[in-house]
Order: structure tokens, then sequence, then C-alpha cells
């Protein structure tokens, strides 16, 4: 989720038919944090290249569901786990009509119960993406990617956020079972994406 990422969505003519209704509901509940259209890109992309399941915590309002719901192949399921119970119910009923889509209530520790994905999205939904607590070895099959995402883009190596070592950064290049790299997606804005070594 981005700071003001609902407002950056300004032309929902240009954004797939999933996508647009979910930018429509955030702005219908004033939920300000969606996925931004250059993030959402990415995660369309990673989304079609996943054969198995496709994970992601922090729903929101569905904005970035709806990007990995616009890229997946047909067949592929989908777990999205969103602690507020009103999103939850909001985004079920927005997306009633998608095939393979579970959404869930509850913080990021519950995706664990529905991989091992080949795409998993750690966003919002609790400190899951600010340290390697999320095991990649359990919730990744051998070759899948992991997602981290709304970060500062790197500057300095080694990584440091507001004067200190980012240890939240570091914990995924480090991690023994990772590949890991940064793509900046703008110029505020960075992700990154580390593979499971197979």
């Amino acid at each position: 989720m981005s700071v003001l990422g609902t407002a950056s969505c300004t032309d929902t003519t240009s954004l797939p038919e999933p996508v647009a209704r979910a930018v429509e509901l955030a702005a219908r509940l004033g939920f300000t944090q969606s996925c931004r259209p250059e993030q959402g890109r990415l995660l369309q992309a990673l989304a079609a290249g996943a054969s198995g399941r496709i994970g992601e915590t922090g729903t929101g309002c569905g904005v970035g569901l709806a990007w990995l719901l616009a890229g997946r192949r047909p067949g592929v399921r989908v777990v999205s786990v969103e602690r507020e119970p009103e999103r939850v119910a909001a985004v079920r009923e927005l997306f009633a009509d998608m095939p393979d889509l579970e959404v869930l209530h509850g913080d990021w520790t519950l995706i664990g119960r529905h991989g091992p994905f080949d795409l998993l999205v750690l966003d919002g939904g609790g400190n899951g993406k600010q340290s390697a607590a999320a095991d990649p070895e359990r919730l990744l099959t051998p070759g899948g990617t992991l997602v981290v995402d709304d970060l500062t883009p790197l500057t300095t190596w080694p990584p440091t956020y507001q004067g200190a070592p980012d240890t939240g950064r570091t914990a995924w290049y480090d991690h023994p079972a990772l590949l890991t790299t940064e793509i900046r997606l703008a110029p505020d804005s960075a992700t990154l994406l580390a593979t499971r070594r197979p």
C-alpha cells in the first residue's frame, strides 16, 4: 500500500476493469493507501507467470489484488489477507464474480495456512515485510517469487533507514534461500523482488 496511492489512479479508463472497480471502491471508502499504477503493472506482469497459487497480505480495498487478478492465468488461485473486517466484506462483495479468489480476515500470518505460493506479495496487514519474519522456504514454492513493496529507493550500501541500518531490507538480501534484487518503480518508490532458490 502506498501513501496517496489511490489518488495516483486518476484516470480509471486506462486501468484494467477489476482495477478500476477497486479504485472506485477505495475512493468511496476514503482509503488513500492503494497500490500505485507502476507497482500494479509489475504485479500484473508477475501474476501472469504464476501457474499455481498467488498470495497477498494487506488487501486494503483490493487495488493491488485487482492488478494480480488482471494478470493471472485462468485457474490460478489467489488468496489475500486483510485485518480490517469492513474492507474484507467490501472486497469480497466487489469481486464476488471472480473464480478461484479467497479474501480472508486476519493478520499477515494467516497467509501461511494457504501456501506455498508461486508469487507472494507482502504488503500491509502487519510486520511480515519488515523483516524476514515470513519464512520464504515455507511460503514459496521452489523458484517462487516474493514481492516486498513501498520502499524508499536504495542509495547506499549497506542500506540505511533514518540513519540506522535497514535490517528490514537486508534480511531479504541476506536470506540464504533467496536471490534478491531491487527495482526502482518511481523516483520515490522501490520494490524488492526475491526468488526462492530451487
